[in-house]
């Protein structure tokens, strides 16, 4: 169930508290982790997701709006800008909302070294959900799943410009995985375009530095489990952290 999101300027209900006195739990993650199927098997009640957030609060800053058709690679773009002028990213919205508390409360999602680092300190009552998988493995999920979302120009569709792509993203023996696979060079071009641009602007391995030993994080290893065993894993933690 979506619970909503109250914001300085808008009108919110008598009982809806400041975002930092609720526990909420947060995934953290890059596309293609599996977010959205963990989502549905919880079934948790949730905010509007980093999506909503971004076309709703940080696009009309730069003259945008919901239905402007940008793709992913613009879409980085005017985020990457909002991240220059405000460290904290989509934390810093979330910092500053209200919202009626519910327990558990999930909210998709934080990404990257700074996002995640604002929230550990200005939600302290926020948990982690971080979920991981390899660069090619995202590729991979990318490319099945068919998300009109997942819109990206791509410059050239020839293997020379494939290969400029895969580099710091995926290692040779990857890139010839991936190669082997039922899909057109400028298909796999787009999704790798999205992969790359996106470990540029959130790199992992800061996520996992911020959060790394925190009571207040579980890390999910999406290639080794399945969607049940990480639903189980996050029930015992949320039922942990309010034992």
């Amino acid at each position: 169930m979506a619970r909503a999101l109250y914001l300085p300027g808008g009108p919110a209900p008598p009982d809806a508290q400041p975002l930092p006195e609720v526990p909420l739990l947060i995934l953290v993650g890059l596309t293609g982790v599996g977010k959205t199927s963990l989502i549905e098997h919880l079934g948790f009640a949730t905010l509007p997701d980093r999506r909503e957030l971004v076309d709703h609060y940080v696009f009309p800053l730069y003259g945008y709006t919901a239905e402007s058709q940008l793709d992913r690679s613009q879409r980085f773009a005017l985020t990457r800008r909002f991240r220059q002028e405000h460290p904290g990213g989509v934390a810093e919205i979330l910092v500053q909302g209200r919202i009626v508390p519910t327990w558990p409360l999930l909210f998709d999602g934080l990404r990257g070294e700074n996002e995640v680092r604002f929230a550990l300190k200005h939600l302290p009552r926020c948990y982690f959900i971080v979920l991981e998988a390899r660069d090619l493995t995202r590729l991979s999920r990318l490319l099945e799943r068919g998300d009109p979302f997942d819109r990206v120009r791509v410059d050239s569709s020839d293997l020379s410009h494939l290969r400029e792509l895969a580099k710091g993203v995926l290692s040779e023996s990857e890139l010839e995985v991936a190669l082997r696979w039922n899909v057109s060079t400028r298909e796999l071009s787009a999704k790798l375009k999205i992969v790359a641009e996106e470990r540029k602007n959130y790199d992992p391995a800061g996520t996992r530095r911020v959060l790394q030993g925190s009571p207040r994080a579980l890390f999910l290893d999406t290639e080794t489990l399945s969607v049940a065993q990480e639903a189980a894993a996050i029930g015992r933690f949320v039922e942990q952290t309010h034992a």
